[in-house]
């Protein structure tokens, strides 16, 4: 077989298809994000970024970076081994306390991403509880589907946030039949909010066990940045709760929150867990800077509710297709991956916004979109800069449109 050739086939479809995907090559500035430096070869460009998952600007709070070289220069750089061969640092320790008291659990344990945390931990419940059935919501993340995959247990998908067909689901098993069903908070590309309470109500009646992934919640919903489980009163009623360090809090790692028993459960057995790296332990300590100080604080959280809303309210006026949703992520809609692309690019090139093109397979084909993120971080001028940058395109666009049908 010639593999050269079957890569660049492969890779050559991708492009024909307007999803391969380019990098872009940026720089944040600590104290001016959102705005960055962009690099394209020997030359560079002033951009400001429309679609961080740094949702409230918590990686370069002062809080979080005195935290990261406080613990480097007493620490060093990396944790030295895994969790279980003196990689555990006391700033872990300290995390996991934290993150657990976050949602009122008795217990957390960290991995090395979001990611991580869904594949071991839904694979290792769902794999070494005898005849557990897993029932997953037919838009969940990957990285949930993966752990599920990889556990070979039996599982089942259920209709998007449809609470009467999970019910129908479950009832196909008996009360003896061990469940657990998966699902998220806030969906990130879409931006809905699952009816948490009902799905529970469900759980709790066919007694199924309940997973769900906070990754894109945790940080901006509830009092003290619990999620929307904890906005809505509901976390003591949950199994699992997984989130991420990587997206509000604003540094990097996952993990999960839960019992003492089950999160000692999943340390155990984990293989994901057990044989990865630890965190560096500035990194620990910087995630804890950013949980102690959103436990405290709703600034960030207030200043970025009025920052979407500004947002959504101006691509209402100039007629911008988006979908409208309870959350913090507004996905304007293109449907094109082409066009995506192409739009992207020129708000790149004319105006230095960077809005990622998201297309298959993050999203199905004829739902490609431009999705975007704004913060607290955001002020008056990127907004009036976005609308008009995004106005300008749109209208060459449907120019083009009408031309073509002529």
């Amino acid at each position: 077989m010639d593999y050269e050739a079957y890569f660049a086939g492969e890779l050559e479809s991708v492009r024909e298809e307007g999803r391969y995907r380019v990098f872009t090559d940026i720089k944040r500035h600590r104290g001016r994000f959102p705005h960055a430096t962009r690099f394209v070869g020997d030359e560079t460009q002033a951009v400001t970024v429309w679609c961080s998952n740094d949702y409230l600007g918590m990686g370069q709070h002062p809080a979080v970076i005195e935290a990261m070289h406080a613990t480097l220069d007493e620490c060093g750089a990396g944790a030295g081994g895994t969790r279980n061969i003196s990689g555990t640092n006391h700033y872990h320790v300290e995390l996991e306390e934290e993150l657990a008291d976050l949602h009122g659990k008795e217990s957390a344990l960290l991995f090395t991403s979001g990611y991580v945390s869904n594949w071991a931990g839904l694979g290792t419940l769902a794999s070494r509880i005898p005849g557990c059935v897993v029932f997953s919501d037919a838009l969940n993340h990957a990285s949930m589907i993966e752990g599920i995959r990889h556990s070979r247990a039996p599982y089942k998908i259920w209709n998007h946030n449809d609470v009467e067909d999970l019910d129908r689901k479950l009832s196909d098993f008996g009360q003896d039949v061990p469940k657990l069903v998966a699902f998220e908070s806030v969906y990130s590309m879409d931006g809905d909010i699952a009816p948490i309470a009902e799905i529970l109500d469900v759980c709790e009646k066919h007694g199924a066990m309940t997973y769900i992934d906070e990754v894109h919640a945790v940080g901006l919903y509830g009092e003290r940045g619990g999620g929307i489980a904890e906005r809505e009163g509901l976390m003591d009623r949950i199994d699992v709760i997984e989130g991420t360090l990587g997206k509000a809090f604003g540094v990097m790692g996952g993990y999960i929150a839960a019992s003492r028993n089950l999160v000692d459960f999943v340390r155990s057995f984990a293989s994901g867990f057990i044989f990865s790296t630890a965190l560096p332990p500035a990194v620990a300590a910087g995630a804890a800077a950013s949980i102690r100080h959103l436990k405290a604080s709703s600034h960030e959280r207030d200043l970025q509710k009025e920052r979407v809303e500004q947002v959504r309210r101006k691509l209402d006026m100039i007629g911008i297709p988006h979908l409208a949703n309870p959350s913090h992520i507004i996905p304007v809609m293109v449907g094109d991956a082409h066009k995506c692309k192409r739009i992207s690019d020129w708000l790149m090139d004319n105006h230095g916004i960077y809005v990622q093109p998201i297309n298959y397979p993050t999203v199905p084909v004829g739902t490609e979109r431009l999705r975007l993120t704004p913060s607290p971080v955001h002020n008056d001028g990127d907004i009036d800069r976005l609308i008009d940058a995004l106005s300008e395109i749109w209208s060459q666009c449907e120019l083009a449109r009408m031309a073509s049908a002529a």
